[in-house]
């Protein structure tokens, strides 16, 4: 089968709500040279025949870099479908061929953004065609990006800020009026000293960890769930839903083993998340992703638990969710020494699981620790993560 691999990177709203996603190029080569034009050409392949657009990215945008190439030529280009961005690179020469190229895709009914956009007067044709300007926070001061806003303010148009990698850069962007922000931020933990993680969630946690022990029982694990009146509720609530349709639940021993040690797992981490309502649904979103790509990873490898690998991916985003180093989130749960490795120094039999996972969110190749005989696998678990995670979204609610 012939291989193919897809990015994507979250676009958020001021609300932290997902609008869309960039779609980048990766290959499993990471020598591999490609020029702009293979770029875009196996971007397009991919996500629109390949794999097709409503599994990489739903109903939202998707924002994809074009060459000269491609915007000079339209037939190279899906037709307008109310989700495709059609960006704009930096480096193109802009000159009347190009403006006319331009207007002639904005009369079709593409949504047209300039990305990395440093202002120029000579680019104001091209800005006032534009409806989205992608403005990269890194490459300029904060002088120069008021100054950029300033200008830019007059048209009609949305201002976007890119490589905001931390929560002070974001809170700095949103105070500058940014219609749209994308980057890494989302992962990093904002401290908040003094705060206490409510009781539910370290019993949560602490379940979560217990359920990895090979020799746990029924009983141990009745005993846990029991001790927590917010956990029992949250259970038999979850076995009682649409996916389950389960009746006649007359204990927590009776839902233990109706739903089985690895569903449970999959229940306590929907419980966690349930109960953390002040973070946005994209980190959610991140943490159900890694999670399941970790597990399906782990279960292409014999000597691996998948189910702990589940967790260790999940359990990845703590730090993030809970405002907190992750050193000290984890010091009070009773993890396995393989688990604590994995989480905070990417040593160990699961090192290599939660380091692809993480590889691949970020489009880092070279950091994907993976048999090259598997490697074919990655871009299907990948879209199964999503998908599943997507469900699990969905269910959230259901569960809390």
């Amino acid at each position: 089968m012939r291989e193919y691999y897809l990015g994507r990177q979250p676009i958020f709203n001021t609300e932290l709500e997902v609008t869309g996603y960039e779609l980048l190029y990766r290959s499993q080569d990471v020598d591999a040279r490609v020029n702009g034009d293979q770029a875009t050409s196996q971007v397009l392949l991919n996500s629109f025949w390949e794999m097709g657009l409503e599994k990489i990215v739903g109903k939202h945008a998707a924002f994809v870099n074009l060459t000269r190439r491609f915007i000079l030529n339209e037939s190279l280009i899906p037709p307008p479908n109310g989700q495709l961005v059609l960006e704009i690179l930096e480096d193109i020469e802009v000159d009347d061929e190009l403006l006319t190229a331009v207007g002639n895709l904005k009369s079709k009914g593409y949504t047209i953004a300039l990305d990395d956009f440093i202002y120029h007067p000579k680019l104001q044709p091209l800005v006032r065609m534009a409806d989205i300007i992608k403005i990269d926070i890194l490459a300029l001061s904060h002088q120069e990006i008021d100054e950029h806003l300033f200008t830019l303010r007059k048209f009609p148009l949305k201002l976007l800020a890119e490589k905001v990698e931390t929560p002070e850069e974001f809170d700095w962007c949103k105070s500058r009026g940014f219609d749209y922000y994308q980057g890494y931020f989302l992962c990093k933990p904002r401290l908040i000293k003094g705060r206490r993680m409510p009781t539910n969630r370290v019993n949560t946690l602490r379940l979560m960890a217990e359920l990895q022990k090979p020799d746990l029982d029924v009983k141990q694990l009745e005993k846990l769930i029991t001790q927590d009146v917010t956990i029992s509720y949250r259970l038999l609530h979850y076995i009682n839903s649409a996916a389950f349709a389960a009746r006649d639940i007359e204990s927590i021993h009776h839902a233990i083993v109706y739903l089985g040690k690895q569903e449970i797992c999959k229940w306590a981490s929907l419980a966690l998340l349930a109960g953390i309502d002040d973070k946005p649904a994209a980190l959610t979103m991140t943490a159900l992703v890694r999670a399941r790509m970790c597990e399906l990873l782990a279960e292409t490898m014999p000597e691996l638990n998948h189910s702990t690998a589940m967790m260790i991916g999940l359990f990845s985003t703590l730090d993030a969710m809970l405002d907190a180093p992750l050193e000290d989130i984890l010091a009070d749960i009773p993890l396995a020494e393989g688990v604590r490795n994995a989480l905070l120094r990417h040593e160990g039999p699961y090192a290599g699981v939660l380091t692809s996972t993480l590889a691949y969110e970020t489009g880092t190749w070279e950091d994907i620790d993976f048999e090259d005989d598997d490697e074919t696998r990655l871009i299907s678990i990948y879209l199964r993560s999503i998908e599943w995670a997507e469900t699990m979204l969905g269910n959230l609610k259901g569960v809390a």
